[in-house]
């Protein structure tokens, strides 16, 4: 692993240190390429502000850090800037537009809420309803359609605890509709640290059997996690049990509007 375009920072009000950390720590640790994917600010209607995004007013600040780091390390890393979005479809257009303004070189999907957030499911949270499953499959699906996203992260974050055929059913229809559209799907690094849910050892054996590439993410919230062999070798094991090619880089997709 040498690149890792799935980074936090304090902004999300989840995640610890200053940006130059993050970078200092990747440096270290051997990696050629880190993105930064802060969670998007969003255009909520009435007001809302979420407790776990940055704020539209603070956009202008991610970017403007992350272009000075740019410059200032260039000569030891490459740094890019993106974002990790949830595909909400009231909002998807507005929150493009948004974008648009910005110098935002990538979106990767992280489908963290289902419907439009505000009063709907949390997906990482134990759910044994067919319903909560089937629309987060079908929201993934219709996001990856789009072609706005560079990659799916964290899947399997969906936490099933139902019918393991159905789960088996639905995780097979999205990994088909991410290799449709040559969608690399993320093995989760902050899962495997954190002993989550994901990743889902039978979500990447359908991920085998179909034949969909995956991409480690480091999902770092602290700096400390930005690069973690010990990790990277547990992922490896997964991908090397399944037969899943595993790539480093990804060619960026252009979000805006």
């Amino acid at each position: 692993m040498d690149a890792n375009y799935h980074t936090h920072t304090w902004r999300c009000h989840h995640a610890t240190g200053l940006e130059r950390e993050y970078v200092e720590n990747a440096i270290a640790g051997g990696l050629k390429i880190l993105g930064f994917s802060d969670h998007t600010p969003m255009p909520y209607d009435g007001g809302y502000v979420s407790s776990s995004k940055m704020t539209m007013d603070q956009l202008r600040g991610y970017v403007d850090t992350l272009t000075a780091l740019r410059e200032e390390y260039r000569r030891d890393i490459e740094i890019h800037i993106g974002l990790e979005v949830e595909y909400y479809p009231k909002y998807f257009n507005a929150l493009r537009a948004f974008v648009g303004d910005y110098e935002i070189e990538y979106c990767l999907l992280g489908q963290h809420h289902l419907g439009n957030k505000i009063g709907d499911v949390f997906s990482g949270n134990p759910t044994d309803n067919p319903d909560h499953l089937i629309r987060y499959c079908l929201q993934c699906m219709e996001a990856i359609e789009t072609g706005c996203f560079t990659y799916l992260a964290h899947p399997d974050l969906i936490y099933f605890t139902g019918d393991d055929a159905l789960y088996s059913v639905w995780m097979r229809k999205l990994c088909e509709c991410a290799l449709a559209h040559d969608m690399p799907l993320e093995i989760n690094l902050l899962g495997l640290q954190g002993h989550r849910n994901y990743p889902k050892e039978s979500f990447w054996q359908i991920a085998g059997e179909v034949g969909n590439t995956a991409i480690f993410g480091s999902d770092a919230h602290h700096a400390h996690n930005v690069w973690r062999p010990d990790t990277v070798e547990v992922a490896n094991d997964l991908a090397s049990r399944y037969n899943i090619r595993v790539i480093d880089r990804v060619p960026f997709r252009d979000f805006r509007l």
